[in-house]
């Protein structure tokens, strides 16, 4: 595995365990549509979650959250679509989150939750 996808995937389960930490439900990791993957998919009580996770060992290319652009937004809704119409679930609502963490080394990591920006 590159060292690239590493620090995505421990990314990616940092933000898991954060969202289970708030009493979230995560249905789906790294679910493969069409269009490419959803990081994660989440219940917040009764809203479905798509949550996008950008994970930076430092600040040298921005804000990991810089990198969710528009086209990468309308991706991620288009396959939540793709989701919801293979799975038997019936969520009060959807919308995207983005989850940014920067792990640089010797620093603590630092995660943060942006809602809704989708």
């Amino acid at each position: 595995m590159r060292a690239k996808d590493a620090v995505g995937r421990r990314g990616e389960q940092w933000a898991a365990e954060r969202l289970e930490e708030l009493g979230w439900t995560v249905l789906d990791r790294n679910w493969r549509g069409h269009a490419g993957e959803l990081d994660i998919v989440a219940l917040d009580r009764d809203e479905l979650v798509l949550v996008e996770v950008k994970t930076r060992t430092g600040r040298g290319f921005g804000h990991p959250a810089e990198a969710v652009t528009d086209a990468k937004l309308a991706r991620v809704r288009k396959l939540g679509g793709q989701w919801l119409h293979e799975h038997d679930l019936r969520p009060r609502s959807v919308r995207v989150d983005v989850v940014a963490i920067v792990a640089e080394p010797g620093r603590p990591v630092v995660l943060e939750h942006l809602v809704g920006v989708s």
